[in-house]
């Protein structure tokens, strides 16, 4: 995906990138496939602020992708790669031979008239998906299932891709695109190969026009903020007091562990993504 950049015939164009598009086949999305979203604003059914720096935005289709891959052992034709504005992800349009049709993130490497299959004998090559047991070590792999048959849910963003480090028993250990290593249970499905859009990262968004289009509101620094406002508002320049970082319900925000250790997941990460080589606590 080459990212196209502009002459800077105004301020806001002298930084400003964007994708060409030049990997979308097809511009309008499978009806049978879609249905409307409704907007909300970050409001709950009261009207009540829940999600902060949402509303806006243009309207949007929901795409239904399919997570779970359980078509086992019928073969599909890509015919179409396809943009998705509720992802950073292409999407690929897959035709089976049955005659349904389904979407699933498109993978580096798939294009239109690439064949794909899933199921436990699916050959090792990018867009099949497979149980995590019948994947050579070393593999990269993305769209992971957490727990067997509910849908991917791992490594799913555009350019996001795990590798497979090791099996034990029941389990794979996977290398997590953040560095945590962690058990995942083997009969759970990953799709082989990365996510394509690798590049989407590297897109400067150049105007605050084009950031609520997507529907994100303008965002305030805490500092910025009066101290009725705020924990770290108020004060004479960028005095934050004696405060440490925190969110506007005085939680703190650096270094406080939110994850419960009664969680199934913590006894599954075998190494921590911040420190390297530590069991988490």
């Amino acid at each position: 995906m080459p990212i196209k950049s502009f002459r800077p015939y105004t301020p806001s164009r002298r930084f400003m990138t964007m994708s060409d598009y030049s990997d979308i086949t097809k511009t309008e999305p499978e009806k049978s496939l879609t249905f409307g979203l409704r907007k909300n604003g970050g409001r709950n059914n009261t009207g009540m602020l829940m999600v902060r720096h949402h509303g806006g935005g243009n309207k949007r289709l929901y795409r239904i992708i399919d997570f779970k891959r359980d078509k086992a052992g019928v073969p599909a034709k890509v015919v179409a790669i396809e943009y998705d504005p509720n992802r950073n992800a292409r999407i690929a349009l897959l035709n089976y031979k049955d005659g349904e049709k389904r979407y699933i993130l498109a993978p580096v490497g798939v294009q239109v008239g690439s064949e794909i299959i899933s199921g436990t004998d699916a050959p090792i090559k990018p867009g099949n998906a497979l149980p995590l047991c019948n994947i050579p070590d070393g593999t990269f792999v993305h769209a992971i299932e957490m727990v067997p048959g509910r849908g991917a849910q791992f490594a799913r963003s555009a350019g996001a891709q795990a590798q497979i480090m090791a099996k034990e028993g029941n389990y794979v250990l996977l290398k997590m695109p953040s560095g945590e290593i962690r058990k995942v249970l083997k009969n759970c499905m990953a799709t082989i190969g990365q996510v394509g859009n690798v590049e989407h990262n590297t897109i400067t968004y150049g105007k605050a026009g084009r950031k609520r289009h997507l529907g994100i509101r303008p965002t305030v620094r805490g500092g910025a903020m009066n101290a009725v406002d705020h924990p770290l508002g108020g004060g004479r320049g960028h005095s934050k007091g004696n405060n440490v970082p925190r969110s506007p319900w005085n939680q703190p925000s650096k270094g406080l562990k939110t994850r419960t250790k009664s969680k199934i997941w913590s006894w599954m990460i075998v190494q921590d993504r911040r420190k390297s080589g530590v069991q988490p606590q």
